[in-house]
């Protein structure tokens, strides 16, 4: 027996879905029905990974791609969407398959047989999967902040740095405007390009082309000028200054 995670902030919709999956697929057993990106991150944190998540793309507090910005969900996934099919393009490379709402019985079997067929050619080998995930890694393209009422993308072409201060991270976009974020620079790291992007020093991750200039600096270091001006004096650090010169030049 299968274990399936649906992702549904419509009582109605997870239900009439779950009544779909038992008469379709009885090797799937739904373990567990969420409403909200807030509770899906708390299931996933706890290290839960079912054999397949349906997730809607708008729940009530947010847009579910803010799930995986906050822990790593490693389960494929079958997207349910009222959107049109244009507007979901960019979001079929990151899962098995898609559903317009209303979801057909012939479009949920047709999805939960391509969700087998990958199942089955599928390795156990957590090695294997630790090497697939290094070589198809994907970093961050763009990050979904809160501000009130709305939900504000970032693309990380227009951000010039993140940065620490008072025990909280914000990113600086190329217009200046400063924006707090949930991850910690340490995160920060693992989910940003290491071509684009290199931590400084302990406060400060800096994008390649916000660099406005590089200054020789007291006791070997370096200072950093950017295009949006800093939010404080940013030094890169006499036992970085190498590794730092060698990743401008790479």
């Amino acid at each position: 027996m299968m274990e399936l995670v649906i992702i549904e902030d419509e009582k109605l919709a997870a239900e009439r879905l779950q009544l779909l999956i038992e008469k379709l697929d009885p090797d799937l057993r739904v373990v567990q029905r969420i409403s909200s990106v807030r509770k899906a991150v708390e299931y996933f944190s706890g290290g839960a990974r079912p054999d397949l998540v349906m997730m809607d793309i708008q729940l009530a507090d947010g847009l579910s791609f803010e799930i995986f910005e906050q822990v790593e969900l490693l389960s494929p996934v079958i997207f349910t969407t009222a959107y049109d099919e244009y507007a979901i393009k960019a979001f079929k490379v990151n899962s098995i398959d898609y559903l317009l709402k209303p979801i057909t019985e012939q479009d949920l079997a047709a999805a939960l047989r391509k969700f087998h067929k990958t199942a089955a050619s599928a390795t156990t080998s957590p090695q294997l999967d630790r090497a697939i995930r290094q070589i198809t890694q994907k970093y961050k393209s763009r990050f979904v902040i809160k501000i009130g009422d709305r939900l504000v993308f970032v693309p990380v072409e227009q951000i010039d740095c993140f940065f620490s201060q008072d025990k909280a991270t914000f990113l600086q976009r190329n217009d200046k405007r400063r924006m707090a974020i949930d991850y910690p620079l340490d995160a920060l790291e693992e989910l940003l390009d290491p071509q684009c992007f290199y931590r400084v020093n302990r406060k400060f991750i800096i994008y390649l082309h916000a660099i406005r200039d590089v200054v020789a600096y007291s006791n070997s270091r370096l200072r950093l000028y950017l295009n949006s001006g800093e939010p404080e004096e940013i030094i890169v650090s006499r036992e970085k200054v190498t590794a730092f010169r060698d990743w401008l030049d790479s």
